[in-house]
This record gives C-alpha cells, structure tokens and sequence, in this order.
C-alpha cells in the first residue's frame, strides 16, 4: 500500500507477456481501478478471474490494434457478461477503438459465436472512436495516440489522465516512435513493450536497449516493462530475463501500482 498518502488508483497487471505467453507470462494486459481494461486477449476471463474480478464490473474496453493477443478474448467478455455475471443487462460496456473496429469485434464474435451475441453487440456495448475524452463512471480520461507497430493493424496508445493529475502512457504494442516520445515528458509512468530480445532486428517493438535508453532519456518517469519477451522469474526454459538498471522495472503477472493523492506511486509485486 501507499504508506503517507492516501490511495486514489490502481492499476493491475493481468498478464506481462507477448504474443507467445513466454513461460510463467499471459498476454500483456492492464487494469486500471478494477474497470477500465486495456485490450482484451485470449485468456481474459482466466486473468480477470485470478484477479477476482467479475466481467460485469467493467465499464470501459480500451483497444490498442487488432492482433489476435489483444482482440481475440472480446467475444468471451461478452458471453461471460450475457449469460453469466450481468444477465439481466444491468451493464453497459464502453468499447473505445478506432474506425472500421466495431466492424471487425462484430464479425470476431458472430464468427466464434454465431447468434448468441447479436443483442450483446447491439444493447450491451457503447462503441466510441473518440480519440479522447472521459471515461464515464470513472476518474480517468485518455488521449489516443499513433504509434510505430505493424501498419496493418492500426496501432495506437492510450495517454491516460487521472483526475488527481497522474499521468499513465500505456504505449500499446509498439517500437520507438514519436507519439511515444513528445509525450513522455508529462508522464508520470510510462508502460513500455519490450517483445524481442536484442538480436532480433524489428521497428515495431522494444528491445532491452530500446528500453534502456528511453529510461535515460526520460529519467524523471517510472518505467514499466511489459509485454515481455523473456520467461517470468523462476521459469527454468525459454528466454532468460535481460539484466535492466533500477530505472527500469520488468513486470509479473499480477504485479500491481498503487497511487497516492500526492503522486507517490508503490509496486506491490506479485511474490
């Protein structure tokens, strides 16, 4: 807990891998104040569930880009609420994406469910394509921003704003680029991808040295690692975890930030 100051947010880290849930890791996946969820992977109910968190408790859905590790859980959210944790409707759920997304959530799930979400799409989910704005029922506002991943999947960031003034940069699934870097500076803590070790060459992702040298250009900001191409702690196979200075902090699964009304910010770790 924050220990002098009185706590004002939270942000869970559901899951801190990539695409290919390296040992010990589910996919990337933040949480914050219990309601606010960034993405929707695979094995999202499996990560809400260990976080203790209902589906129905939800009110907003923050998505990132359309690969199949942050998209392909949104039909399964939808069915849990439908027919299990809110079957009477008493919840809408904001989904905020970019144009051409409503489309694409639509066919995933007539595609995975075919007549069993029809009246969810339609009465159950509020679609905005808003680049900002705020994020009813909850302290939070957001930005959404470009930013360097595979073009075809539309790729943005989320710059959230906490009505105490803390600033979170969730940078989505990206590499180094511009967006990232004309708002750092304001940022509080920025939530940084790192999905390839260094010897793989890709402009759409983080590397340890990527990450190692935006923390020394931002030094002011607690940066975050997720999205990890590296196996957990303790994971005996896989990818070893990168040697980071103590500016940087590489997440685990069910790690959590709790955030004080006077800016202080303390990990707990999940250990």
């Amino acid at each position: 807990m924050v220990p002098s100051s009185r706590l004002v947010a939270r942000i869970d880290f559901l899951g801190t891998g990539n695409a290919f849930s390296p040992p010990g890791r589910m996919h990337a996946l933040a949480l914050l104040d219990g309601s606010v969820l960034v993405d929707a992977p695979p094995t999202a109910l499996v990560q809400l569930r260990r976080a203790d968190i209902s589906p129905a408790n939800l009110k907003h859905l923050m998505i990132t880009h359309w690969h199949a590790d942050h998209i392909f859980g949104f039909p399964f959210i939808l069915l849990e609420r439908k027919y299990i944790s809110d079957p009477e409707s008493e919840n809408v759920l904001g989904v905020h994406l970019r144009p051409s997304g409503r489309e694409l959530l639509s066919d995933l799930c007539r595609t995975g469910f075919p007549g069993s979400l029809d009246d969810a799409l339609e009465d159950g989910v509020v679609w905005s394509e808003s680049e900002t704005g705020e994020l009813a029922g909850t302290d939070w506002s957001f930005e959404r921003f470009p930013v360097s991943h595979t073009p075809e999947t539309d790729p943005h960031g989320y710059e959230f704003v906490h009505s105490s003034g803390f600033r979170l940069l969730h940078c989505g699934d990206s590499g180094p680029c511009e967006g990232i870097e004309q708002r750092a500076p304001n940022a509080d803590v920025v939530l940084l991808e790192m999905g390839i070790p260094d010897f793989v060459d890709s402009p759409n992702h983080h590397t340890p040295s990527d990450a190692i040298t935006f923390a020394q250009r931002h030094p002011h900001a607690l940066v975050l690692v997720t999205h990890n191409f590296a196996s957990a702690t303790g994971a005996e196979v896989g990818f070893r975890m990168p040697d980071m200075p103590d500016s940087i902090i590489q997440l685990e699964d069910g790690d959590c930030l709790n955030i004080g009304d006077d800016g202080e910010l303390s990990l707990q770790r999940n250990s």
